[in-house]
């Protein structure tokens, strides 16, 4: 396993194209799921200096706080509900450049500004959310989406 990032790309595709087989050896042979989101959230947050990132898990009819990177966050999200649950009512990537354009935004950090969320989809169905906040706005765009995407594409073998 490795135990510190190697990365000396300068632009944010490069970046997550040296990024994602990292991840890919952290994660290799792990079969904790909590360890996995764990480190990837944490891979995530060193890599870019996102404001925060972390996975909700769906639980029911709420997603659960899973392992995050940043400060405290809301704990319990319903179904359809803000970005997160949005996501996951929707099954798709959710790209929010303003929070506060988006209507029902739950604001667990004024500090947050822009965010995407990303679903993780086992058998059709999603079990988890990525979600990453900026306190940038506009911080997001389709290189980050296309990333996140393939990245929680292979996290769903962790469920």
């Amino acid at each position: 396993m490795a135990e510190t990032l190697a990365l000396t790309a300068t632009t944010k595709a490069a970046r997550y194209a040296e990024l994602l087989p990292q991840i890919d050896t952290l994660t290799a042979g792990e079969p904790d799921l909590t360890a996995n989101l764990a480190n990837t959230a944490a891979a995530l947050r060193q890599a870019f200096g996102f404001f925060w990132v972390g996975f909700y898990l769906v639980k029911g009819d709420e997603l659960v706080l899973g392992p995050f990177q940043g400060p405290i966050a809301c704990t319990r999200i319903r179904h359809g509900r803000g970005v997160c649950g949005g996501s996951w009512a929707q099954a798709r990537t959710l790209l929010v450049p303003d929070v506060e354009q988006f209507p029902g935004h739950i604001a667990c950090s004024s500090d947050s500004k822009s965010e995407i969320v990303v679903p993780i989809l086992k058998n059709g169905a999603v079990v988890a959310v990525l979600d990453v906040d900026s306190d940038q706005l506009n911080d997001f765009d389709a290189d980050d989406q296309a990333a996140l995407e393939q990245l929680m594409q292979r996290a769903a073998q962790w469920f």
